[in-house]
């Protein structure tokens, strides 16, 4: 692959890869503050469950993360 459409490749997955992460994590939040609202009661093991939540989504961009920048360099 040429030199530059490496570039556009990375730039493209990172991008996709980052916006539907944050919708992921803004669908998830908005649910969970709904659920909260709702419910104040649970809102304790609601809460736990959404960081975990969000951790997992956080940890999928950093692995694709990961795995663009192996690409660019074609480890």
């Amino acid at each position: 692959m040429p030199g530059g459409l490496q570039f556009i490749g990375v730039g493209i997955t990172l991008a996709l890869v980052a916006m539907c992460s944050a919708l992921g994590q803004a669908f998830a939040t908005g649910k969970a503050m709904e659920s909260m609202a709702r419910q104040p009661e649970a809102a304790g093991e609601m809460r736990t469950t959404l960081i975990l939540a969000l951790a997992f989504m956080e940890a999928l961009t950093l692995f694709t993360f990961v795995m663009a920048i192996l690409l660019w360099t074609k480890l």
